[in-house]
């Protein structure tokens, strides 16, 4: 593939991101007892890695240690691992989910579901020593997945969910959670011409959930939509900076090169797809599909104020094509 980055360059970045990735998580790791280890550190090759789910931990059984298992010095050391793993904005997002948890809690009375402290980290290999290890926190409307192969890293999928997504009483009454990812898609649909509206609206009606919910793989069909070059200028700029707000979870250097590669490999092969309404507060969904990834966001759910959101790679998702290359490479008979 095309690469506009100096050789060298890639050689230090990707050195230097190996060992960024595994310092935090072998801290954290050297802080578990014995029983808690077990729990957090699984084969690599357990199904856990790639089943997952945005349902809450009661409703869906998980793999891992939960936070609530931890003790504060645990706990410091596990926001580290995620912060080392996330740019500010993301490690913001996914505190801002998990804290709807509260919300709810106090909404429903129900405590048992509705727990912050029910959130899973989980570590598949040992990253002390192997060339392909992977860890990941999921929970209700989370799932953060990172997987290390040699000198690079994968973050797919990577899915984000708030309910509410805009808090309608109490103390944060007004706080709009994953607004740039819902109004920065509204800003762009609104912008279209009637003609540009018809081809990316492909259903008056948005699906209650995303599409492609929690498949552990996804394909390439055709994309719905209005291609990219179809776009003014202007619509490009706010399509392009839809699908940073996305990028832009994930640590700055790791982003940057993902959407250096986006612009300059794919980036003509775009669309955007449109369902539902056009306006705050009524059902809405949208898809961004490229060559190698689809993002999908929708607010359907409870009078569309519950969003989720998600960024899937075709053949990358749970660092799949990273793995796949490792092997070709290394393990030839």
């Amino acid at each position: 593939m095309k690469n506009n980055i100096p050789f060298l360059f890639c050689i230090l970045f990707f050195f230097s991101l190996q060992s960024y990735a595994a310092d935090p998580v072998l801290d954290f790791l050297n802080a578990l007892d014995d029983a808690q280890l077990s729990k957090t550190q699984l084969q690599f090759d357990d199904v856990s890695r790639e089943t997952w789910h945005y349902f809450p931990a009661t409703m869906w059984p998980r793999s891992g240690i939960q936070l609530g298992e931890l003790n504060a010095k645990q706990k410091e050391l596990f926001h580290k691992m995620l912060q080392d793993h996330l740019s500010q904005s993301g490690y913001n997002k996914t505190m801002d989910i998990m804290s709807l948890e509260n919300v709810l809690a106090q909404e429903t009375g129900d405590t048992h579901m509705r727990d912050i402290n029910k959130y899973h980290i989980s570590i598949y290999g040992d990253p002390a020593k192997d060339e392909v290890w992977s860890w990941t926190f999921e929970g209700h409307h989370i799932l953060l997945s990172f997987t290390v192969v040699d000198d690079k890293i994968s973050f797919t999928p990577l899915f984000f969910g708030a309910n509410p997504a805009i808090i309608q009483s109490g103390p944060r009454k007004g706080e709009h959670t994953l607004a740039m990812e819902e109004n920065l898609g509204l800003e762009l649909i609104n912008s279209l011409s009637d003609e540009q509206k018809a081809k990316a609206i492909f259903n008056e009606k948005a699906p209650w959930d995303i599409l492609t919910k929690n498949t552990v793989r996804i394909s390439a069909d055709n994309p719905k939509g209005i291609p990219l070059p179809e776009l003014d200028k202007s619509q490009q700029d706010a399509l392009m900076g839809l699908i940073n707000e996305y990028i832009s979870a994930v640590p700055d250097e790791v982003a940057k090169t993902r959407m250096a590669t986006l612009e300059s490999e794919e980036k003509q092969d775009i669309h955007f797809a449109w369902a539902g309404e056009t306006v705050l507060g009524e059902p809405h969904y949208y898809s961004i599909q490229g060559k190698t990834f689809l993002i999908e966001f929708d607010n359907s759910q409870n009078n569309a104020n519950h969003i989720h959101s998600v960024w899937r790679d075709f053949d990358g998702d749970f660092g799949r094509d990273l793995i796949q290359e490792h092997y070709s490479n290394h393990h030839q008979n």
